[in-house]
C-alpha cells in the first residue's frame, strides 16, 4: 500500500483493562530441550478453536520437542488483547495477523520478517499466486503466510433465472441489472437481488466502480487510479454508481434499504431474492437452507464494461512475533499450518478459498458452488486482484462515513454524483494531509 499505515498503538483501542491471566508470560525452553510456543488467534468461535488445537496435536507429534499453548481470545477483543501482548514484548510467539491489523503491527516492528525463512521451504511452491503475493508487504518483507482468502462472488438461483429466459447467470453488472429486473415480481414475494443498503453498504458500491474503472486502477493501492486521481472522480464511476443503485430501484425489496449481511443472506436462503453478493462462508449457510441444490449455484465475481473485475480480496494469516524467543520453532510451526494437508482442511472446514494450488483438484473445491472461485483463481487477468486501504489510520471513519452516504442515495437525500464527489473529496483530502 503506498500510504503510510497506522502506527499510533493505542489508537487501535485502550486495552489496559484487558486480563491477560495466562497469557503474561510466554512459552519457555525445558530441561530436555522442550520448546513452548504460544499462539494467539484472532476470529474465534467454538467449531475453529477446536480443528485449530487438532491441527496443532498433528504438528506437536510430528515435533516432539515443540508443544503450543492456544490463546483464544473473545473475537472482539481479539485484536486488542493480540495488540497488548506484542506491546508487552511476551505471551506471544505466533499470532493470526488480518489484512487490517498487519499495517499497524508491523509499522510498530512487532512482527517477524520470514521472508529468508520460508526461501527454502519446500511448502512455497505449492501456494497459489495469490498466496505468494498476498504474504508479501509493500517493503517486500513477509510477515505472514495466508491460511486462505474471503472472496466475493455470485449466489443466485437456477431455477428463477431459466425462467426468465436466461441460459445462465449474469456475467457482468449490466447482465445482473437485466436479469435482477427481469426475474423481480413482488405480487409473488419474489425480488431480484438482496441489495445491501445497511452496515458495511459502501463495499458493493466500491466493488462496482472498481470494475468499471479496472483498466485504469492502481491494483496495489484500489482506490486510486494509476494516475493518483481517486476512483471515484474517474469517469467510468458515474456509469457504475447508476448501474448499482438502479439494482435497489428496479430489483430489490424495499426492505433492504436497511439489509445489512444477515438480511441479505436470509432474503436469499428463504427463497425471496434471486441474487446474492457475498463470500464463501455463506456457502454453507445455503446448503443449510430450505433451497435445494438444484436451485441455486455461485458465478464469479461481475465484470464491467471491459469485461474484467475487480477482487478485493480480504485476507487474514499466521505470522510470528518480532520478540519471540523461539523464531525457528514459531516459523516451523507456520510453514507446517501453511502446508497442503493442514492449510486445506482449515480453508474447507472455514469456507476460504484455498492457498494450496492442488486444492483446485480436490472434490470439495472442483464440484458445485466452489467452482466459480476456482475459475477466478484460475483468470486473473480477468479477475483481477487488488488491494484496498484498509490498513489507514481513517479506515474505520470512511466506513461510517460512505455508509451513510449510501443510505443518504438511497432515501432520495442525495444524488449519486454528489455522492462519488463527497467520496473523492473525502480521499483526496486525507491523501494530501498524510503527504503534508
Amino acid at each position: 500500500m503506498k500510504h503510510k499505515l497506522l502506527t499510533t498503538a493505542a489508537s487501535i483501542g485502550t486495552v489496559a483493562a484487558l486480563a491477560l491471566t495466562g497469557c503474561s508470560s510466554g512459552g519457555g525452553q525445558s530441561a530436555d530441550g522442550t520448546v513452548t510456543l504460544q499462539m494467539v488467534e484472532s476470529l474465534t468461535n467454538p467449531a475453529r478453536t477446536d480443528l485449530i488445537k487438532g491441527l496443532l496435536a498433528d504438528f506437536e507429534k510430528e515435533n516432539p520437542k515443540i508443544k503450543v499453548k492456544l490463546v483464544s481470545p473473545p473475537t472482539e477483543q481479539a485484536d486488542q488483547k493480540i495488540q497488548q501482548m506484542l506491546q508487552s514484548g511476551k505471551g506471544v510467539d505466533v499470532l493470526e495477523v488480518r489484512d487490517i491489523t498487519v499495517g499497524p503491527f508491523s509499522n510498530n516492528g512487532w512482527l517477524y520478517d520470514m521472508t529468508d525463512d520460508l526461501s527454502s521451504w519446500e511448502g512455497w511452491d505449492a501456494l497459489t499466486e495469490n498466496a505468494q503475493s498476498a504474504s508479501k508487504a509493500e517493503d517486500g518483507k513477509t510477515y505472514f503466510v495466508p491460511y486462505g482468502f474471503y472472496g466475493l462472488s455470485l449466489f443466485y438461483r437456477k431455477d428463477l433465472v431459466e425462467q426468465a429466459g436466461f441460459d445462465g447467470p449474469p456475467h457482468s453488472w449490466k447482465d445482473l441489472l437485466e436479469q435482477a429486473s427481469a426475474i423481480q415480481d413482488p405480487s409473488k414475494n419474489i425480488y431480484g437481488y438482496a441489495f445491501r443498503g445497511g452496515q458495511n453498504a459502501n463495499s458493493n458500491v466500491v466493488a462496482a466502480i472498481e470494475a468499471y474503472t479496472i483498466d485504469g486502477l492502481d491494483v496495489d493501492s484500489a482506490f486510486l487510479m494509476k494516475d493518483g486521481s481517486t476512483i471515484f472522480a474517474a469517469p467510468e464511476a458515474q456509469e457504475a454508481v447508476d448501474d448499482y443503485f438502479a439494482l435497489f430501484e428496479k430489483a430489490s425489496p424495499p426492505s433492504a434499504v436497511s439489509w445489512g449481511y444477515p438480511e441479505m443472506v436470509a432474503g436469499f436462503t428463504n427463497g425471496s431474492t434471486a441474487f446474492l453478493l457475498q463470500d464463501p462462508e455463506v456457502i454453507a449457510t445455503v446448503q443449510d437452507s430450505q433451497l435445494k441444490p438444484e436451485q441455486w449455484d455461485t458465478a464469479p465475481l461481475l465484470v464491467g464494461p471491459s469485461g474484467k473485475a475487480a477482487q478485493p480480496l480480504a485476507v487474514a494469516g499466521w505470522g510470528v512475533a518480532e520478540n519471540s524467543e523461539h523464531k525457528e520453532a514459531a516459523v516451523k510451526l507456520v510453514q507446517f499450518l501453511s502446508s497442503e494437508g493442514p492449510a486445506t482442511e482449515f480453508a474447507q472446514a472455514n469456507s476460504l478459498v484455498p492457498i494450496i494450488k492442488a486444492a483446485a483438484e480436490d472434490d470439495f473445491y472442483s464440484s458445485g458452488p466452489w467452482t466459480s472461485y476456482v475459475t477466478m483463481t484460475e483468470n486473473p487477468d480477468t479477475y483481477v486482484n487488488v488491494r484496498q486501504p484498509r490498513g489507514v489510520s481513517w479506515w474505520t471513519e470512511w466506513i461510517q462515513k460512505s455508509d451513510q452516504d449510501v443510505q443518504s442515495v438511497l432515501l432520495g437525500n442525495m444524488t449519486t454524483s454528489e455522492l462519488l464527489e463527497s467520496w473523492d473529496a473525502f480521499w483526496t483530502e486525507k491523501y494530501a494531509s498524510e503527504k503534508g
